[in-house]
């Protein structure tokens, strides 16, 4: 399990949120005070012209950096969102779909399918949040696909809304598959090293500016401190859209079970 995920899963969301602001406020505030100790704002001064577009370039940069993952993390959770609204509803268009489909068969199949809506929510998602999958659900899908197997339609009709039927089964198992892959893939750790190291470097970079009011300095380095943590626990929260306090609920299906339930 990657570490990010093992967080989402054992701490709060509230406490990670509140540990990273006290690192980077301490960060920002220590690292100012310490250099101030050690070194003659002077110095700094006379590295100002040099210095100044330096930073500029290394805070458009990460700036950059940050935006993009920052976005691509947001467009997977919402995809991985509206996936699980969609695979739900698939179930409700196959309810519908079997209105043309004969008894015993239909009462049969309609059972199946509740009994495996029923076992994604109770089996499957508590175990997304480990990136894991449920085998009581897969055992479920097997027997609604075997009763589904055994089905000869008879007529045009029943051929019809039976082939309607089966493209949108295909449909969920293809959408199951992609919700499960999402459960358990999150940023490759190379890339939250850059994330991190990016950061720090961008931070400690402001240390080495000569402010004559080390109360503003200490101001303008810790809000820029703040803002990267607070950008880094947006990041963090939805890296994993089924893990954590912020994960996508299971309301989608317990919904959609209403229509199979007497």
């Amino acid at each position: 399990m990657p570490l990010q995920q093992w967080i989402l899963l054992n701490i709060p969301t509230w406490e990670i949120a509140v540990g990273m602001l006290v690192i980077a406020v301490g960060t920002a505030v220590g690292g100012v005070l310490l250099v101030r100790r050690r070194v003659d704002i002077k110095k700094f001064k006379e590295h100002h012209d040099i210095a100044g577009p330096i930073f500029s370039t290394i805070g458009v940069i990460y700036a950059v950096m940050l935006a993009f993952v920052l976005v691509i993390v947001w467009q997977d959770f919402d995809r991985a969102q509206n996936n699980t609204v969609q695979e739900a509803n698939t179930f409700a268009d196959i309810y519908r779909d079997t209105v043309g489909l004969p008894e015993p068969f239909r009462s049969e199949f309609l059972e199946a399918n509740a009994n495996y809506i029923s076992a994604v929510i109770k089996y499957e998602w508590p175990q997304m949040q480990w990136g894991g999958r449920s085998m009581e659900a897969q055992a479920a899908a097997d027997k609604v696909w075997e009763i589904t197997g055994r089905f000869d339609p008879k007529t045009d009709r029943e051929k019809i809304f039976f082939s309607e039927m089966l493209n949108k089964m295909n449909d969920a198992v293809e959408m199951r598959r992609q919700r499960l892959q999402d459960s358990r893939m999150g940023l490759h750790p190379s890339l939250w090293f850059v994330l991190l190291l990016g950061g720090i470097i961008t931070v400690v970079f402001t240390f080495f500016f000569g402010s004559q009011n080390l109360y503003a300095q200490l101001t303008m380095t810790t809000m820029l401190a703040v803002l990267i943590v607070l950008i880094l626990f947006t990041i963090l929260i939805m890296d994993f859209p089924y893990s954590g306090d912020l994960s996508i609920p299971v309301t989608p299906f317990q919904q959609v079970l209403e229509y199979y339930e007497p």
